[in-house]
């Protein structure tokens, strides 16, 4: 039972070290991840602390709490935990994550974390395999969710890359005029015309066309949402560039769920912000109500990708004109989407470029929905399990093994099932 963890404090368990500072990290090359108050920051080739360890923010506003799995460095601006017993350094981590950091301050000019708070913080101290348990719960959950993010990154290069290739250096084309293997499948690499035509952009491949972005897709500009607040009770959340950037709608506003549904943003639109910060992203964050100085992109004649990345290939040349308007917010403007132009091929090598690429762009923004489902599931179980409320059955067996498939708790003061 719950009731059987001792009570103890931090300060019983743990020591916080201090970080030391560090020049040169920003572009360190090292295997060493660097540490600071909001987490990582850098590389360096030698460790400060030579095994896996939580890093607690020291300096700063907001002082996030960090797990090291290995050896790392960490800065002057965090602190991190040296054992004083033994414990699982993960299951710490989490029974952390239970804490507000930043509620604590030692009373300088800069808010900061006081060694005598945290050492005075509670902390319920399950057996070492309980920790165990937990700890591989919660980190399996977090380590799929790294793992989309890492698998999406790489996914967004290829799709990328794969564009450039065919739309901005034409490298098939070029390669089939130069009498070389394009190095493609056969029926594909066929579509490929074999020479080039002038036109406004210069040379493109023979029977290609001209098309601007705004003649590609259609970009809906978002509503004024105070002007719609909640009715009867329902809602949705306001989807604003900071949910954009998020990728989540955590903390935002509200507002009426009875609007047009072109302005009802669904996971796997494309939100293109046009002011502030200029960003462009495949939506998975659940539904929400498309706010001002958001377009949602899409088009009933061209794939979702070709709209995603072209949009991409002129975000560079985008957020340079808002980075000169003369405002205290940047933004482009209608005819800049006309301004943009692509070179678009016929329908039947679209039609096979969407084979290839259509099914790597259209997992990235679906793994993200499949990480937010496993982030609910993780802070579900996070407080229920480092409290005690919930607890893993045959801890020890867990612990030692390691369980395949699902995982069966007891709720504590609850007689188990046999």
């Amino acid at each position: 039972m719950a009731g059987e963890w001792p009570n103890m404090l931090w300060g019983d368990i743990t020591f916080l070290e201090y970080g030391k500072g560090l020049r040169g990290y920003e572009d360190g090359i090292g295997p060493y991840r660097v540490y600071g108050t909001n987490g990582p920051i850098g590389w360096h080739n030698e460790p400060l602390c030579p095994h896996s360890t939580v890093i607690v923010g020291r300096k700063g506003a907001y002082r996030g709490i960090h797990y090291s799995s290995g050896p790392c460095f960490v800065i002057d601006t965090a602190f991190y935990l040296e054992p004083r017993v033994e414990f699982d350094m993960r299951w710490a981590y989490y029974q952390l994550l239970t804490h507000d950091i930043n509620s604590m301050d030692s009373g300088s000019a800069i808010p900061s974390t006081s060694r005598d708070a945290f050492y005075g913080l509670p902390v319920r101290f399950p057996p070492l395999q309980e920790q165990h348990a937990i700890a591989h719960i919660l980190g399996t959950l977090d380590d799929k969710i790294e793992l989309n993010r890492r698998m999406n990154e790489t996914l967004e290069g290829i799709a990328r890359a794969i564009f450039k290739s065919w739309f901005v250096d034409f490298d098939p084309v070029r390669a089939k005029a130069e009498g070389r293997d394009p190095g493609l499948p056969k029926p594909l690499a066929d579509l490929f015309p074999d020479s080039f035509e002038e036109s406004e952009l210069g040379e493109i491949p023979r029977g290609w066309e001209v098309r601007s972005l705004d003649e590609i897709a259609l970009f809906l500009n978002g509503l004024a949402l105070q002007k719609y607040p909640p009715t009867d009770g329902r809602s949705l959340p306001v989807i604003k560039i900071a949910q954009l950037r998020a990728g989540n709608t955590s903390g935002a506003d509200r507002a009426s769920a009875d609007l047009e549904p072109d302005y009802i943003v669904q996971d796997g639109d494309i939100l293109f912000s046009w002011s502030g910060s200029l960003e462009c992203e495949l939506w998975a964050g659940g539904p929400g109500a498309l706010n001002q100085h958001l377009f949602k992109v899409t088009s009933a004649r061209y794939p979702r990708w070709l709209c995603y990345l072209g949009i991409h290939q002129h975000l560079d040349d985008f957020r340079h004109i808002a980075a000169g308007k003369a405002t205290t917010m940047g933004h482009i403007q209608r005819h800049h989407l006309s301004d943009a132009r692509l070179s678009v091929p016929s329908p039947e090598l679209l039609r096979a470029m969407d084979a290839v690429i259509q099914p790597i762009v259209e997992c990235t923004w679906r793994r993200k929905v499949q990480s937010r489902t496993l982030a609910t599931i993780r802070d579900t179980l996070l407080p229920k399990l480092i409290s005690g409320e919930l607890r893993v059955k045959d801890a020890e067996r867990f612990a030692d093994h390691g369980v395949g498939g699902s995982v069966r708790f007891q709720r504590a003061g609850r007689k188990r099932s046999s």
